[in-house]
């Protein structure tokens, strides 16, 4: 979804061995580098959920670096699903 001029929200479900490997750890600081706000959380059904909000490009290149993930990671898919808002954050934050 996009919000003012070039900023984006965007949610994605990233499956495969995503968790018990740094993979919200690695999410926060690579979205904390491209300057984005949201979240990322473990899903029960083993799946990884991240909403970014911020620039066009720099959301785009948090679902570039989604598709390969942190070393001991192993991503099958990134899917993008609809978002319906902000992210209710300034910041880039790990939730539980």
């Amino acid at each position: 979804m996009v919000h003012e001029e070039g900023r984006r929200v965007a949610r994605f479900v990233v499956r495969g061995r995503v968790q018990g490997v740094g993979f919200r750890w690695w999410t926060r600081n690579v979205a904390g580098e491209l300057g984005l706000a949201g979240w990322v959380r473990n899903v029960p059904d083993g799946t990884v959920e991240v909403v970014a909000e911020g620039e066009e490009g720099a959301v785009g290149s948090l679902a570039e670096r989604l598709k390969e993930g942190p070393p001991p990671a192993r991503v099958d898919s990134v899917e993008e699903r609809k978002h319906g808002g902000g992210t209710g954050s300034g910041r880039f934050e790990i939730r539980t």
